[in-house]
């Protein structure tokens, strides 16, 4: 076996020795521009995955923000008045919602019933912007002898959120001494009467 040994021409100016005990400064650059690429690289990660963050906190902010409802009912006006039955009034009124949420809400509909009371919408949505009022148009059956209990009138809302989800709210609506109950009187006092 003959071992051969590399052989260095000492005139020629562009060979490297075949073991270098140091790196060659190019080498070294191309490290340090590694190195700072790497650092550049794992900053950049930081930053992003920091403004993911943020951006994802704030979007499930912004879900629940149009996901939650929160809302007040009053009866607001009454007219007419009629009956097919004796003893049972049937008019027309109107119920004021109030959007105490902080997105816009559409009220799709309202139903009611107590004690010989029933109310129910007109089948028409009402849009209600944050802090606004919309008024649901509503046929009302009341059983003279019996509507006027002193408990609340337990109201059922589908509500529409801004997420296009369909929440169910209840809100006890004040029948005694509302509009409703002042417009009724008069007709359950001649039903009484006749």
């Amino acid at each position: 076996m003959s071992a051969e040994r590399e052989v260095i021409d000492l005139d020629e100016h562009t060979h490297q020795p075949a073991e270098s005990g140091s790196a060659t400064p190019d080498r070294r650059r191309a490290r340090r521009w590694m190195r700072v690429r790497l650092v550049a690289a794992f900053v950049a990660g930081v930053v992003i995955g920091g403004v993911g963050v943020s951006e994802l906190r704030d979007s499930r902010e912004e879900r629940q923000r149009t996901a939650s409802v929160s809302l007040v009912a009053f009866p607001s006006s009454g007219s007419g008045g009629g009956s097919d039955v004796k003893g049972v009034l049937q008019m027309d009124g109107q119920l004021a919602v109030i959007n105490a949420g902080p997105a816009p809400i559409t009220v799709r509909a309202a139903t009611g019933q107590g004690p010989g009371v029933l109310v129910r919408d007109t089948g028409q949505s009402q849009q209600v912007r944050p802090g606004g009022t919309g008024w649901i148009d509503v046929k009302l059956r009341l059983e003279c002898s019996i509507a006027f209990g002193s408990e609340p009138l337990s109201m059922r809302f589908s509500v529409e959120t801004g997420d296009r989800q369909i929440r169910e709210v209840s809100y006890p609506v004040a029948f005694v001494g509302s509009v409703w109950q002042r417009r009724a009187e008069l007709p359950c006092a001649h039903f009484s009467a006749g």
